[in-house]
């Protein structure tokens, strides 16, 4: 029963209501620092390193799909053939052009040759001797037409045959074999999932904070501590990560600036596409941590009692961390190493106030002092009146 009255005193005595002393005694703490460990978590989207989107250069229906989803290929590897019995036949028709083109080519050089001896025996004159050149030089350009043409003709049955210009894995097929498919058709995607890149954004304010603390965005990028990388599942990835990159431009929708962090892969388990939150730690050796139980919070501004001249208290605006671990704040503005805040009682309190400091271990023990004194009547009464 002593236990449950003392614990009723105490609850009393937090951020609301105020142990029957009677007296003006309050337990008052003066303002230190303290080492923290903070984090902040940013939505985040993962992709592969090298996401390469896998088009046909020419039209036709697909004959042949030579991967499965998820596999893993080189580069160079063949995915797709695109039908090419068109292309084929073209390769043999320039095929035959070069072959025509060579012969006429041969003719044409022997009849030079010739009229080149005839001339140097005064047979023939000028005129024929720059007839045979003439037809000679247009014998070779036009082989040399046909032999392009046959390259040409050979690059475009090339182009039947898909390769992943990348390693990496395959993503989604959406189109099975007899599909009719051209350049604007994506047939997947090759992500080199190795190491995996993770976006994610802060807002300009953030970011030019970050940049001016560090002298400059390199620097700050280089100064970032690990990142970790909640999954989907909200578990922790299993390796920290490093931003390696910050967007130099402003997102005008958003307001906010793109920064990648790359994670190694090993274990393959991070998928291109996939989403989750980036965690950036902050820590900080001389922050100042107050108890959320002293102080008040009114239309989302945030009050403590501070202790001033002649023991009169002020009613104190401070500025918290938004991040918080449910029962401390860490105050960034409004309280300074030496202030003197009360904890305890403080719906009681009025601006200006005077009030008897006591240290929070006088406050407990009259807390306890005063449990004891409580009859058994009284006790059962304090807790049904504390659980109406």
């Amino acid at each position: 029963m002593f236990a449950a009255a003392t614990l009723l005193l105490a609850s009393c005595g937090g951020g609301g209501g105020r142990p029957n002393f009677g007296d003006n005694e309050y337990p008052v703490v003066t303002v230190g620092t303290t080492s923290t460990q903070m984090q902040t978590t940013y939505p985040a989207t993962i992709k592969g390193v090298q996401d390469v989107q896998i088009s046909p250069k020419v039209s036709g229906f697909i004959t042949q799909i030579n991967v499965k989803e998820g596999q893993t290929v080189g580069a160079g590897q063949v995915l797709f053939v695109i039908d090419n019995v068109t292309y084929q036949a073209q390769v043999r028709q320039a095929q035959a052009t070069v072959n025509t083109a060579k012969a006429a080519c041969n003719t044409a050089k022997l009849s030079y040759e010739n009229s080149q001896k005839l001339r140097e025996g005064n047979v023939i004159g000028d005129f024929e001797l720059q007839s045979a050149t003439n037809q000679y030089e247009q014998a070779k350009a036009s082989l040399a037409q046909a032999e392009a043409a046959l390259a040409s003709a050979k690059e475009m049955l090339s182009f039947c045959y898909v390769k992943s210009p990348a390693a990496g894995v395959v993503g989604t097929l959406p189109y099975k074999v007899g599909t009719l498919v051209s350049a604007q058709n994506v047939l997947t995607t090759v992500s080199n999932n190795s190491s995996m890149e993770v976006y994610f954004s802060l807002t300009e304010k953030d970011a030019l904070a970050m940049s001016k603390d560090a002298g400059g965005q390199n620097a700050a990028i280089s100064a970032m501590p690990s990142v970790k990388l909640q999954l989907a599942d909200g578990t922790v990835y299993g390796h920290e990560g490093k931003v390696t990159k910050m967007s130099g431009v402003i997102d005008g929708a958003t307001g906010s600036v793109q920064l990648i962090a790359l994670f190694p892969n090993p274990e393959k388990m991070l998928k291109s596409g996939g989403s989750g939150a980036i965690i950036i730690p902050k820590s900080n050796s001389s922050s100042i941590v107050i108890p959320q139980a002293c102080v008040s919070e009114v239309q989302n501004k945030k009050f403590v009692y501070t202790l001033g001249e002649g023991n009169k208290v002020k009613y104190t605006e401070i500025k918290t961390d938004p991040q918080t671990d449910g029962n401390n704040y860490i105050v960034t503005d409004g309280l300074k190493v030496g202030d003197k805040y009360i904890t305890n009682g403080i719906t009681k309190l009025k601006d200006g106030m005077e009030i008897v400091p006591i240290t929070p271990e006088k406050y407990e023990q009259k807390i306890k002092d005063q449990a004891k004194e409580m009859s058994a009547g009284e006790i059962v009464d304090a807790v049904q009146k504390a659980t109406k």
